[in-house]
């Protein structure tokens, strides 16, 4: 295993503690010696075991299995949706519910990973900026660990349902005024002049790898077999790029064949990539003040924005950008067709699927796997007011809820 720098090709030792490259300041990821990796799967185990983050664990970058930190992780249901399947258009249809994860969403997933990195590095502190569930799933698994944990949120932009966990977690809060873009900034420069807080967003290059068991668990669960298409939310564009990677590595190790077109969407008040990709370009331009009901995607300066880039040029994917409208209608068709409750972010990969259908830039004949990253119970009072009448919803609060 080494680190490598994405833009000049720079390689380090893995034990080195880089959040970026320190010759570029370019993005890092986790590289494996493939032929080794091959030599050494156990592929006995891995098509009997049931999925879970740790069944993978020959693809993660942990030196010391002792320190690894788990609340269950992973194995989440891969839920065939006919009926969704045909109000989108497409022949066959599947949700990952990343909802059943510990704390509601996928986060988990590098979690695990990012905080027993953070016991293999020795820190006593870790810390992060968030939209939510980024914050939650860092402060359990830090008091899992017995570590503090530090959260920076935007001040009144996160739901109610995330903000509950990272207190009752126990995580130290501290509001920002401005939005998720600027509490980064603020996390990420605290953490460069202090070496005893560890940061944990996804500029980290080891929380990333858990996100690629997404990849694993789809191929795992569709019998070792790669859909023609997997469609992810993106907001700091971390997940899109681990699941593309997660594909690429089971192909390099004969463990399935090819790579789904991998299908980025946003909402359009926050689609800085979607811009980049649909005028060709391979840097994108920040948007200042992104807006949308999908908080979990309302950020407009991604910091793996140049790695969903590639990830959906390389697979041969696409990008769109729907409307908080078309979020709310396919947040409600997956719970009243599928019985599948999902926080607004989710729920853009059902429009944005939908909505490249009828555009005719997917195929109907196609096998997609849409990534629903996060529970509903996330964002409850967005759910109570698209789901009621308006009046009827404020009524409802004045009368019963103080």
């Amino acid at each position: 295993m080494r680190l490598e720098c994405i833009e000049c090709g720079s390689g380090f030792k893995i034990h080195e503690r880089f959040y970026t490259c320190p010759r570029c300041r370019g993005l890092l990821e986790v590289e494996f010696g493939l032929g080794e990796l091959k030599r050494k799967l156990n592929r006995k185990r891995l098509k009997t075991e049931p999925p879970s983050v740790w069944k993978y664990r020959a693809f993660m970058p942990i030196l010391d299995e002792s320190k690894i930190v788990s609340l269950g992780e992973g194995g989440t249901p891969l839920c065939r949706c006919d009926r969704l399947a045909k109000e989108v258009g497409v022949r066959e249809l599947y949700v990952k519910f990343e909802g059943a994860n510990p704390t509601g969403s996928f986060k988990d997933r590098g979690m695990t990973v990012g905080v027993t990195k953070a016991l293999e590095f020795g820190v006593k502190t870790v810390a992060c900026a968030s939209t939510g569930n980024t914050s939650a799933s860092l402060a359990a698994y830090a008091a899992k660990a017995g570590l503090r944990c530090l959260v920076l949120l935007p001040k009144g932009k996160v739901a109610l349902g995330k903000l509950a966990q990272t207190l009752v977690y126990g995580a130290q809060v501290v509001a920002v005024k401005g939005n998720f873009d600027r509490a980064l900034a603020m996390v990420c420069k605290l953490c460069e002049e202090r070496k005893d807080i560890y940061l944990l967003n996804s500029i980290n290059p080891f929380r990333l790898q858990g996100q690629k068991s997404i990849a694993f668990e789809i191929a795992d669960q569709l019998g070792w077999k790669v859909p023609d298409r997997v469609v992810v939310p993106m907001g700091n564009c971390a997940n899109i790029w681990a699941i593309y990677k997660g594909f690429f590595e089971f192909d390099a190790v004969g463990l399935t064949r090819g790579i789904p077109a991998m299908t980025g969407i946003q909402a359009e008040g926050a689609k800085p990539i979607v811009d980049a990709i649909k005028r060709g370009l391979d840097k994108f331009e920040p948007v200042k003040k992104p807006e949308t009901i999908a908080t979990a995607i309302r950020i407009g300066n991604p910091v793996n924005g140049p790695k969903a880039i590639r990830a959906i040029r390389a697979s041969g994917g696409t990008a769109e950008a729907v409307s908080d409208a078309e979020i709310i209608k396919a947040q409600k068709l997956m719970g009243r067709l599928e019985g599948i409750g999902v926080e607004p972010a989710s729920a853009s990969t059902i429009a944005g699927l939908k909505k490249l259908v009828r555009k005719g830039a997917i195929r109907r004949d196609e096998r997609a796997v849409c990534v629903a990253t996060g529970h509903m119970l996330k964002d409850p009072e967005e759910a109570v007011a698209v789901s009621s009448r308006r009046s009827n919803y404020q009524r409802f609060m004045r009368r019963y809820v103080k």
